[in-house]
């Protein structure tokens, strides 16, 4: 006879195989939570037999999380030795900071799967598994065996929980308990959770001793005068009424970057451009505590440059990291003022531009509508200080006045000269007929200094006579190949909204789950209405249209579209309660599970 255990594994295996063959799956057969995470793991692609993973093996290991975790993590190395268990920490990201095994089978059986440090585990690369479920879904959770979406994974059980800072409540990583499948299985969530607030308590301890030592350097410089003056510590910022008034959280960032490169140089000064065009010098100096580096003590001087004044010379400091930074040098990628995301093609581009916008190399950008083509060159032209903003001439409708419908005699009518920039969008509409004028009249600007920027959807679609005008290509990524962006584009677009606009860590998951074909142009579109209609202080998952809760991958008749809308507002209005939700449209819960699953409507988990 079959354990308990034995049964269930086959029986979810089996589900599992239905569900990847698009099966309908019994009621209640496989947890809402697993289930949630193969739709999320089928729509993304994740491969069901081999595990192919990122590998990024530096990283901080004087970090607050790792320091935090190594004396927990030593404990249970100690408990756990000669056991088939083990434990592992990952940051916010997925990436794996440090393991401990406690026997050599498992320890070689991780290292065939990459679940070592160094590798990333979450749910985009792996598909279900207790740590990427974990920060996925920002709760606790346990993956046993064959709910694994991975075959190779499903020898293993595990049991995972988010790490937050008690501070700000935000995730800071995940621990994880793996062990070989077996009755120990049952008892991870509670070691887990155990663990975790271990680690959450140093985090604490770490955080108190910094705050209070950056209050204290913050008092005492701020009782003796009324100069612009901010403490960046990791999870807190002070700023007298001189210096926020004239920042921005984006300036933060930029500061807390340039307060980084000092070390531990006692007193430095530098001076260093803002987001906006700005200049301030600032000086700065390492705040200590009983924990280590809290983190930095500027005070700041505001040059009171006009925003759209030229930056400083080519030979000053600030300069130069900014040029370095935009060619991709060792002080690592940094996006370009106003936009976000570190993706590593989106660091491509960016840097491609900015170059180009430096040297006024004339450069083509193909990439899907929406993608942020015309915002990326404003960007880079803004960083080389030009007080003038790209004129935009599109070859489907010049637009200009006195040039009609005539692309040439639009791009002759525009300013040209040094510090000027032109862009000429969907080059691939310009006719056979026009196509000689308009090549003669960007070579004109080019040749006067003018920054050229030609935009296409697909470079291929370039008219013949006009390609030796570009002297560089470059690729914008489509927002779905850069996921990984999502929450600083986000970010970045509710601040442009405004209002103090904030959003639900719920509202990730289904924006992530959008193929997105409008792109950036459409997230902030649906962003834009989203705050409208929001009936608290932030964004939250009812907020969202209910396209954004369906993964279907196939376009729906007006009918079709209509029905769907109809379930997820039935859903969200029930949280979730799919018997309520049945019951209040008048079908059966079999049915909308149906529906659920013919529409690809995924809903976060209640609780």
């Amino acid at each position: 006879m079959l354990s308990d255990s034995t049964a269930r594994d086959r029986t979810i295996a089996r589900a599992r195989l239905k569900f990847l063959q698009n099966a309908e799956l019994p009621a209640a057969v496989v947890p809402e939570g697993i289930l949630n995470s193969w739709q999320r793991s089928k729509y993304l692609g994740i491969g069901t037999d081999e595990v192919v993973v990122p590998y990024q093996p530096d990283y901080d290991r004087e970090s607050r999380l790792v320091r935090a975790a190594t004396p927990v993590l030593d404990r249970l190395e100690q408990a756990l030795t000669g056991s088939d268990a083990s434990v592992i920490v990952t940051d916010r990201n997925g990436w794996v900071r440090d393991r401990r095994v406690g026997e050599k089978r498992l320890s070689a059986h991780l290292d065939r799967v990459h679940l070592a440090p160094g590798f990333n585990y979450a749910e985009q690369f792996v598909g279900t598994n207790g740590i990427g479920v974990a920060l996925e879904e920002r709760r606790p959770n346990v993956v046993l065996g064959t709910e694994h979406f991975n075959e190779r994974l499903q020898s293993v059980s595990c049991a995972a929980a988010p790490i937050r800072n008690t501070v700000t409540g935000r995730v800071e990583g995940a621990m994880n308990l793996t062990c070989w499948n077996g009755p120990a299985r049952l008892l991870m969530a509670a070691l887990v959770q155990e663990a975790v607030d271990d680690i959450e308590r140093v985090m604490y301890e770490f955080s108190s001793a910094h705050q209070r030592a950056l209050l204290e350097a913050f008092q005492q410089v701020t009782h003796y005068g009324d100069r612009p003056v901010l403490c960046l510590g990791q999870d807190l910022v002070l700023a007298n009424t001189a210096a926020s008034a004239r920042l921005t959280g984006d300036d933060h960032r930029l500061l807390h970057e340039a307060a980084a490169e000092f070390g531990h140089a006692p007193r430095t000064r530098r001076e260093v451009r803002l987001t906006g065009g700005e200049s301030v010098m600032m000086r700065c100096r390492q705040v200590d505590s009983s924990a280590g580096a809290a983190g930095y003590l500027l005070e700041l001087a505001f040059t009171d440059r006009p925003a759209d004044a030229p930056g400083p010379g080519t030979g000053s400091r600030t300069g130069t990291r900014h040029g370095s930074r935009a060619e991709g040098g060792a002080a690592g990628p940094r996006p370009l003022p106003g936009l976000a995301g570190t993706d590593p093609a989106w660091n491509s581009v960016s840097r491609t531009a900015a170059r180009c916008a430096r040297d006024r190399t004339p450069l083509l950008l193909h990439g899907e509508t929406g993608t942020g083509k015309a915002t990326l060159v404003r960007a880079a032209h803004a960083l080389t200080g030009a007080a003038w903003a790209p004129v935009v001439v599109d070859a489907a409708a010049p637009g200009l006045p006195h040039a009609g419908h005539d692309p040439a005699a639009a791009l002759r009518a525009a300013p040209a000269g040094p510090g000027r920039a032109l862009i000429l969008r969907n080059v691939d509409d310009v006719g056979p007929e026009d196509a000689a004028a308009v090549a003669e009249a960007l070579d004109t600007a080019a040749a006067r200094g003018t920054w050229v920027v030609g935009t296409v959807q697909r470079a291929p679609g370039v008219p013949e006579p006009l390609r030796h005008c570009f002297l560089e290509a470059a690729a914008v990524p489509a927002l779905r190949h850069r996921l990984t962006d999502l929450p600083a584009l986000v970010d970045c677009l509710l601040r442009r909204i405004g209002g103090g606009v904030g959003c639900a860590p719920e509202v990730l998951p289904p924006l992530r789950r959008h193929d997105w074909p409008g792109n950036v142009r459409e997230l902030s579109l649906v962003l834009s209405k989203a705050a409208a209609a929001r009936r608290t202080y932030r964004i939250e998952v009812g907020d969202l249209p209910p396209s954004l809760h369906s993964a279907g991958g196939r376009s729906l008749s007006v009918w079709e579209a209509s029905e769907r809308d109809t379930l997820v507002q039935a859903l969200l209005e029930a949280d979730g309660n799919k018997l309520l939700a049945a019951q209040r449209l008048g079908i059966s819960r079999t049915t909308i599970y149906r529906k659920m699953r013919a529409y690809g409507i995924t809903l976060p988990a209640r609780g």
